[in-house]
């Protein structure tokens, strides 16, 4: 059904101020060191024409991880297109873990040949380090990481030591760079597959997760201690699908009240994951958090954000109250993101998720991943920017800090945002997602606005328009000129499948 939207920016009332470092990303230890990540979907699979399957079904998933896994070089951080696109995002934090880092060995030295010691599966060399702490000097970010905790390190009933966070941290500050924030172990609610020494309870978890906040704020006061980095909550399910398989269920979860309850170490910062369901590669496994992809700009799936931080909020408040909030991984779907992922069709999800974030929180958000498979804000190697980094960029240089109540309720056609101008100059800037993907939402200007609408040739194009003209790089990488188009006083028409910053 078609909206009417009327923008009043005297009647708006302020929220809250939001972390000029909102908008964020993570680059995977697997990333770093190079490993194993999420094996990329066909063109045909990203445009929807062929479907993602399991040759080998849901048994064949549990034996021959290839089906879902391939081996990816490590990133080169220091590349200049790389560098230049993720300064231009502006100010982030980037986070470098994964349960690829909780089962690193840090050989700063090269004494170990190359050569995996036991108990862990990969090594982070001293060139591989330097190249993240240059990569975070060069852009200006503040850096998070999780540290390992692995059979390599301690067993299950002995207790976590900090004689590889030591190096980490030594070498990081030598070098210039200290880290600025820490958390102990990646998505600790999967204890089974978390990399964690084998045998480790809630409990276990949740001691040596304080004997490792004693060591970090007794020896790095000012770095700020991060936690848990799990997920909980209400299942993320989509209405409309139903599978004639039975879930399998090969990944068991601790709930985060039973890793939070036995801690003593306040967290400084409350931290979770937030997915909007499972991707094609796990919809053999997990039907019930599947969404089917012509259910991406449906209302039930946009909601899931909002509720999520929502209710994370709530698991905040009870357990360190005043503590900022922040979702160290975030994409359309756990397990790599879907076949839209790349495409425009994702798009709503990113910027809905900031809006609706902000709306109830103050915060980081770190998009998983910066240039690692389908997700990532730059296709992996070549650095092409995706739609959703096009979304990022706009996001960053309109939207103020400032969050406004709107006082207009969330329904499909009429999502919308109001925050002060990113540029510091007096008036409002206004996010308005069209999501329906058939009608045209109305908005009611009070005066004369710049307007930036993004769109697309079709939904999974890879390809985004602002104002009709495409977004892609030109000569020497660089960035289009992204201009608005100035619209009078009066009726503004949003057609079907927009998304439309209007600055006041």
């Amino acid at each position: 059904m078609a909206q009417f939207v009327k923008l009043n920016p005297k009647a708006l009332q302020p929220l809250r101020e939001v972390d000029a470092r909102l908008v964020s990303y993570d680059v995977e230890m697997a990333e770093v060191t190079g490993g194993t990540f999420w094996k990329a979907y066909t063109p045909a699979q990203i445009a929807g024409e062929e479907e993602f399957v399991l040759k080998k079904g849901t048994a064949g998933l549990m034996l021959d991880k290839n089906a879902l896994m391939q081996y990816y070089d490590p990133i080169d951080l220091r590349d200049k297109k790389l560098r230049t696109l993720a300064k231009e995002i502006g100010p982030a934090w980037v986070r470098v873990s994964g349960t690829w880092a909780t089962k690193t060995y840090y050989d700063f030295d090269g004494h170990t040949g190359g050569q995996v010691p036991d108990g862990y599966d990969a090594i982070l060399t001293r060139e591989q380090w330097l190249g993240v702490l240059d990569f975070c000097k060069e852009i200006g970010a503040k850096l998070l990481i999780s540290v390992a905790d692995c059979d390599g390190l301690h067993h299950a009933d002995e207790p976590w030591n900090p004689s590889q966070a030591e190096q980490i941290f030594a070498l990081s500050e030598e070098y210039g760079k200290p880290i600025d924030a820490a958390e102990f172990v990646n998505e600790p609610h999967m204890l089974e597959i978390s990399g964690c020494p084998k045998g480790y309870t809630s409990e276990l978890f949740a001691k040596n997760h304080d004997i490792f906040a004693r060591w970090l704020r007794e020896n790095h006061p000012d770095c700020l201690l991060v936690g848990t980095s799990a997920s909980d909550g209400i299942p993320v399910s989509d209405p409309t699908y139903k599978s004639d398989k039975p879930a399998f269920n090969f990944l068991p979860t601790v709930p985060l009240d039973s890793l939070m309850q036995p801690m003593q170490e306040k967290l400084d910062v409350f931290s979770y994951h937030y997915y909007n369901g499972v991707s094609e590669r796990l919809k053999a496994v997990m039907p019930s958090n599947y969404w089917k992809p012509d259910r991406a700009l449906s209302e039930d799936y946009l909601a899931v954000a909002g509720n999520l931080a929502r209710l994370h909020a709530e698991k905040r408040d009870t357990y360190c109250p005043g503590a900022q909030m922040w979702v160290t991984e975030s994409g359309d779907a756990g397990g790599g993101g879907t076949t839209w992922a790349s495409t425009y069709q994702d798009v709503f999800r990113t910027l809905n998720e900031l809006g609706s974030f902000a709306a109830v929180t103050d915060g980081i958000i770190f998009h998983n991943t910066l240039a690692s498979s389908d997700y990532g804000y730059l296709s992996h190697t070549v650095f092409d920017p995706r739609p959703n980094y096009f979304a990022a960029l706009l996001w960053n240089r309109i939207m103020g800090r400032t969050v406004y109540d709107t006082a207009e309720p969330i329904r499909e056609g009429a999502h919308v945002f109001a925050h002060s101008r990113a540029d510091g100059k007096p008036g409002t800037a206004y996010l308005v997602i069209n999501n329906s993907k058939t009608d045209a939402t109305t908005v009611s200007l009070p005066k004369d606005a710049e307007v930036y609408q993004l769109s697309a040739e079709a939904l999974r194009a890879g390809t985004m328009l602002c104002n009709g003209k495409p977004l892609v790089l030109g000569e020497d990488n660089s960035l289009p000129e992204i201009t608005p188009i100035t619209a009078h006083a009066g009726e503004l028409t949003l057609p079907a499948a927009t998304c439309t910053f209007i600055v006041l």
